[in-house]
């Protein structure tokens, strides 16, 4: 059939940061760390210029939120994500699943991370 899509189970999928983004500790004792954002396009390389903005800027995530984008590497899928995330924070995390996908989908519509298919 044509125009019909292929759908993928997003628990096969494999969540990766961007290669421009980092993950930077927010202190030496705190589980939470900032995404740091390279601004590079030519309207903030100009702001940067002449209106001496940050060259990046630094966006602070809860734990929660660090611990899964720490494991956005291309190592585990979405499903082994959600199973660290319960052991790791038990009761804390519920529900788990909706919770993830959720993040999953913000942090992939701001552009930070991907979705790889499964092999």
């Amino acid at each position: 059939m044509f125009g019909k899509k292929k759908k993928q189970n997003l628990l096969t999928m494999t969540p990766v940061l961007k290669e421009t983004y980092t993950l930077e500790p927010v202190s030496a004792d705190s589980e939470k760390m900032h995404v740091v954002i390279p601004r590079d396009s030519w309207l903030e390389r100009l702001s940067i210029r002449f209106l001496k903005q940050p060259d990046r800027i630094k966006v602070k995530l809860d734990e929660l939120g660090s611990f899964v984008l720490s494991h956005c590497n291309g190592d585990y899928t979405v499903e082994e994500i959600a199973d660290r995330v319960e052991a790791h924070f038990g009761e804390e995390a519920e529900p788990v699943l909706p919770r993830l996908v959720k993040f999953l989908q913000i942090v992939e519509a701001n552009g930070w991370i991907y979705m790889q298919k499964a092999q």
